[in-house]
């Protein structure tokens, strides 16, 4: 773990907050909000939701723990590729693009790779996620591939958007580098055991990364989906997988109030419960506005439901809806603030 977050002064300056004051009745009035009491008997549904995910042994809550040689390797491989390499193109799409473009954006300065008019030793990154043919053609003649990468990830390596991207710029790599210097600008990213891409990764000798079999797409950005990219593009990798386990730790418990993923999931239910079915996600600084892009695939995947665990049919699950502030204030909060009241809506905000 990285030797900063062991340092517990480090550790209070990064926690984050979560204010929910204006959720409860005292500000929002009896119709529409909320009471301690009511929140309170919920909490033996929260006890029971934490067995159950304890007992699921899901994949991707492990990922800050177990992967100190993988996160070594791709360190180790983005600083020998140091300066090599202006440009980082992600062949992803849902969880393999969002996540991606979340990290860049919060963690990158956004000019990083601009100033002086030159690109830095790290590379612009470029994630042409949405297959649209006139897009991607021109980014593909506007990249030097002679200065490119391409990271190609897709788990079964079946992802037919991913793929034709894939075919498209091998082609443009071999005419322009050669058949015999391909596996110098493409990494794949893919299943260890199965799938077309580690088939071709093995045939073409590219530098290969594997995904956790239990871990889902969506759930993926602190594998090497989008560790590679991070590490690339001048991320330290290491601090942010101490960064999750710290937020790991912190949702541990049981104790509703004392476990802010918990009070916020609740009251998100509560939410829903009472005729509130939008939740819109509005972050206050523009390096955020791609967390609420990839919150939207989260909430959307994780939730929205067509049968229940019994099969019956359900058709349920909030509307994850994003925002940006203060451009939105612009554009939305009219509807917001004098619209019906069925939206919750959550403000980000960095303080320093």
């Amino acid at each position: 773990m990285s030797k900063r977050f062991l340092d517990q002064s480090w550790k209070n300056k990064m926690r984050i907050k979560l204010d929910v004051n204006n959720m409860f009745s005292d500000k929002l009035g009896e119709k529409h909000g909320f009471t301690k009491e009511e929140v309170d008997s919920y909490q033996k549904k929260v006890e029971e939701a934490h067995k159950n995910i304890k007992k699921a042994e899901l994949g991707f809550m492990e990922l800050p723990y177990k992967q100190d040689e993988i996160v070594q390797e791709i360190s180790n491989m983005a600083d020998e590729y140091k300066g090599k390499y202006d440009n980082f193109v992600v062949l992803g799409i849902g969880g393999s693009a969002l996540g991606n473009i979340a990290l860049q954006t919060a963690l990158n300065d956004p000019y990083y790779n601009y100033k002086d008019g030159s690109c830095s030793e790290y590379p612009r990154l470029f994630v042409p996620d949405n297959v649209d043919p006139v897009r991607f053609k021109s980014l593909m003649e506007m990249l030097d591939l002679e200065k490119t990468i391409f990271n190609v990830i897709s788990k079964s390596g079946g992802t037919a958007e991913t793929m034709s991207q894939y075919l498209i710029a091998r082609q443009a790599v071999v005419d322009k580098v050669g058949e015999e210097n391909v596996k110098d600008h493409f990494i794949a990213t893919t299943s260890h055991d199965s799938g077309y891409l580690i088939e071709i990764s093995r045939r073409e000798g590219y530098k290969t990364f594997y995904i956790p079999e239990n871990v889902g797409g969506r759930f993926s950005v602190l594998t090497p989906v989008g560790l590679v990219s991070a590490a690339f593009c001048g991320i330290d990798i290491e601090e942010l997988l101490a960064g999750a386990a710290y937020m790991d730790d912190i949702c541990k418990k049981d104790q509703l109030w004392e476990n802010p993923a918990y009070l916020n999931g609740v009251l998100q239910y509560m939410a829903y419960e009472k005729g509130k079915p939008l939740s819109v996600m509005m972050p206050y600084v523009h390096s955020l506005k791609d967390v609420a892009d990839w919150y939207r695939q989260l909430w959307a995947e994780s939730l929205g439901k067509e049968v229940d665990r019994e099969g019956k049919p359900v058709n349920v699950g909030p509307t994850p809806i994003k925002a940006l502030g203060a451009t939105d204030q612009h554009s939305q909060v009219q509807l917001y603030m004098e619209g019906p009241y069925d939206k919750v809506i959550t403000f980000l905000e960095v303080e320093e």
